[in-house]
């Protein structure tokens, strides 16, 4: 028969085992807590807004929205559409009742939901005021699932080695008051498409005689890349990416003319690109078409 000593010894083992497995789960999940609810001030609403150069036609998701003041605010002024995603329920009870006051509940609405779960594939502008360890969890699910060209607007925390496309710094004073300093610092980036990998490129009209092909490797919205004349490796040059805007220049010196080629176009559908590139000397140069298709599996991801 066990004492009442080994019955205490058992159970306190017991419930110290169960909270070391718990935390042990714990951390094995991202973060879930945003952080404590701080209003944002109207001043900093609107610069966000402004920046994310919001307009009638956007919809606005604001990843732990508070009392939703981000898409009230982009529905009064800018005309857009949105919703706004947080876990404290009277939040969100509360910004649904004020999107009813000021008249753009039509437009606009408030949802209980951890923000990993939040559909987010429809938002043009992505909002977030959340501690660094959540936006660093949260980059991946922006990335696969947002459209080439959303904007992201973040306050005051940014995701690290992704670097924004664009900063914005300044002091407010009832920030001061709210948190104890003025300092705000605004970060824009706007979501580029997958072109890493091989591509098979051709230009129709310029009769190529060899087949060409682009290998592009990328991080974020930095791109590089290499290509292939028949066999002969040749320097990609002047690789821009932004959203699914693509320009890059072939180098001379695999040209027998020995002019640079400039190719400008779009990423379509994710494994398509087609534009238009100048060929040929200053005085004999032709716009033509081009297009590039994927190659089966060579796609890499953007995060490297």
């Amino acid at each position: 028969m066990q004492t009442r000593t080994s019955i205490v010894v058992y159970l306190t083992a017991f419930f110290i085992s169960a909270s070391v497995m718990v935390a042990a789960r714990a951390a094995e999940e991202p973060a879930r807590s945003a952080g404590p609810y701080v209003p944002t001030p109207q001043a900093i609403v609107d610069r966000m807004l402004q920046m994310a150069q919001v307009n009638a036609k956007d919809v606005v998701v604001d990843l732990g929205s508070g009392d939703g003041r981000l898409v009230r605010t982009a529905a009064k002024n800018f005309g857009a559409a949105g919703f706004g995603v947080d876990i404290d329920g009277e939040l969100v009870d509360r910004s649904n009742e004020l999107a009813k006051r000021e008249g753009v509940a039509n437009r606009v609405r408030f949802l209980q939901q951890d923000i990993f779960k939040a559909d987010i594939r429809k938002a043009s502008v992505v909002t977030l005021y959340i501690l660094p360890e959540m936006m660093i969890n949260i980059r991946a699910k922006l990335l696969s699932e947002l459209r080439p060209g959303t904007r992201i607007v973040s306050h005051d925390y940014h995701f690290r080695d992704w670097i924004p496309d664009a900063r914005d710094s300044f002091e407010n004073d009832e920030k001061k008051e709210a948190v104890g300093f003025s300092s705000v610092s605004l970060y824009l980036w706007v979501v580029p498409a997958t072109v890493s990998g091989r591509w098979r490129l051709e230009v129709p009209d310029a009769k190529l005689g060899e087949p060409l092909t682009l290998e592009f490797a990328q991080t974020f919205q930095n791109i590089n890349g290499k290509a292939l004349v028949g066999a002969r490796g040749v320097d990609v040059a002047n690789a821009k990416l932004r959203a699914d805007a693509i320009e890059f220049s072939l180098d001379p010196a695999a040209k027998p003319n020995g002019y640079r080629y400039t190719f400008k176009g779009r990423v379509v559908g994710g494994d398509r690109m087609e534009g238009q590139v100048t060929w040929g000397t200053s005085a004999t140069a032709k716009r033509l078409n081009w297009h590039a298709v994927r190659i089966p599996g060579s796609g890499d991801a953007v995060v490297k």
